[in-house]
């Protein structure tokens, strides 16, 4: 069944470990509420941040079904996975995640053409993939590994008409080229998501239905109440962006292992484990970065009460 995607944040979930590198299963239930409880619409489940790259299938399958069977009840999960070179492949493994009963399969961009192929080879093979799949809603992950592929709004256009395509985690960090793709699935169930904290606000004003970014792993609820306000107070959605803008720095520190920090000084029961980063890049004075800006995340979010 197409569901619409409800308005709002889906952090990219990321992967706790145990000390034994196995999936920390424990951590990842506490961290589905943590989302909850800081108001997200859903969570982007089995992606980048999830460290797909580094799970094997059985892995990634055992990971989404455990968060299906532990998810908050009206919690909206889109999900991806999709890594396989192999083009049968990336459908019967598609196939596998779509039967635990999500609400959208996210295709990643880069997965259907190479760099230096045609939108039309991707598009000819991301139709394949559709056509293949049962009927559900499907989105787009402009993914940046190995490479980023953006969607172009010409091939947007494209997709909007089928009406299969609900989500668009879009990685452009470019407003006119966001504003272009809106234009070119105005009318159409497909909705954007922005990735980049710097342009949540002018997204939204441009018709953007959310955000959908690494910094939902710090502050989600500083983004959830962004998307709530923007439209009936301005003056609080300026200080907003202007705060989760510039925090979005901490993007370029150490990610994914800065996050699992920052979710530990949360009180969250995981460690900084990581298969795609080394945590000895995350060095004292990196640390104290991260301290200082939950320090002042909280004090922000007390000036702002």
């Amino acid at each position: 069944m197409i569901r619409s995607i409800p308005d709002g944040v889906y952090p990219t979930m990321v992967t706790p470990y145990t000390q034994d590198n196995k999936i920390d299963y424990g951590a990842v239930e506490a961290l589905l509420h943590w989302y909850k409880d800081r108001g997200v619409a859903g969570v982007f489940a089995i992606c980048q941040s999830s460290e797909i790259f580094f799970l094997s299938f059985e892995e990634r399958l055992e990971l989404l079904r455990f968060i299906m069977a532990h998810k908050p009840a009206d919690m909206t999960i889109v999900a991806s996975g999709h890594v396989a070179d192999d083009r049968e492949r990336q459908i019967e493994e598609a196939k596998r995640f779509i039967a635990e009963g999500i609400d959208a399969y996210v295709f990643i961009a880069n997965r259907f053409a190479a760099a230096d192929e045609s939108d039309d080879a991707l598009w000819e093979r991301m139709e394949h993939a559709a056509d293949s799949l049962p009927e559900i809603g499907l989105g787009v992950y402009e993914c940046p590994y190995p490479y980023k592929r953006v969607l172009t709004p010409e091939l947007m256009g494209r997709m909007a008409p089928t009406g299969r395509y609900q989500f668009l985690k879009d990685t452009c960090c470019d407003i006119d080229m966001i504003r272009r793709k809106l234009r070119a699935v105005e009318g159409s169930p497909l909705k954007i998501f922005n990735a980049n904290s710097a342009t949540v606000l002018a997204s939204l004003q441009a018709g953007c239905a959310g955000f959908s970014g690494v910094m939902a792993n710090f502050h989600p609820e500083l983004y959830a109440d962004l998307c709530a306000c923007w439209k009936t107070d301005p003056e609080r959605a300026e200080k907003l962006q202007a705060f989760t803008g510039f925090a979005s720095v901490a993007e370029c520190q150490c990610y994914p292992v800065n996050a699992k920090y920052y979710l530990q000084l949360e009180g969250l029961p995981l460690n900084i484990d990581s298969r795609a980063r080394d945590k000895r890049e995350f060095t004292p004075s990196r640390q104290a970065e991260i301290r200082q800006m939950r320090e002042l995340t909280n004090l922000f979010k007390q000036a702002m009460m």
